[in-house]
């Protein structure tokens, strides 16, 4: 039987190939994506993107979709979206050069309202957190949770269903 340690070792193995690792970050978007979509995407075959594909699914990294004749896959859950965006956390944020007005301006745009999968995130999303936990909508004790006041607030100030 496999050490904890070959399990990990083979689990980090998945991304430590760079196509993989592009093609699960290009998944952090939430959207599903053919196969072709991400052989364009990383610049490989086809054939290529799906021996990647077949191996971050067999690992636990993906979920595959079948619609007719089309393979759909995107990430296997939030987990796997937070496990990546924590690892992505650690990159120096220097690496990566602005070369241009676009470029920063995506740049600025996702520091201020980035989606991580399945919640807001960035400078928007640290800022709604924090108003909203001074006010006492929020609580952080053990993750953030909504107070009786939050509820009160989200169903009668903006028509939300929490």
């Amino acid at each position: 039987m496999p050490t904890r340690g070959a399990e990990l070792a083979g689990f980090a193995a998945l991304l430590a190939d760079r196509t993989r690792a592009d093609i699960c970050l290009a998944l952090l978007d939430g959207r599903a994506w053919t196969a072709g979509e991400l052989a364009r995407h990383t610049g490989v075959a086809a054939s290529t993107a799906t021996e990647h594909l077949d191996r971050l699914r067999d690992g636990g990294l993906l979920v595959e979709h079948r619609q007719g004749r089309h393979r759909y896959v995107q990430l296997a859950g939030p987990q796997v979206a937070e496990l990546l965006e924590g690892m992505v956390a650690h990159l120096d944020p220097s690496g990566r050069p602005v070369t241009g007005l676009r470029t920063a301006t995506v740049a600025a745009a996702l520091a201020r309202g980035r989606t991580c999968y399945d919640h807001l995130a960035g400078r928007l999303g640290v800022a709604i957190t924090d108003a909203m936990t001074a006010r006492g909508l929020l609580h952080g004790d053990g993750g953030f949770a909504l107070t009786d006041s939050g509820s009160a607030w989200l169903t009668g100030s903006m028509g939300v269903d929490p």
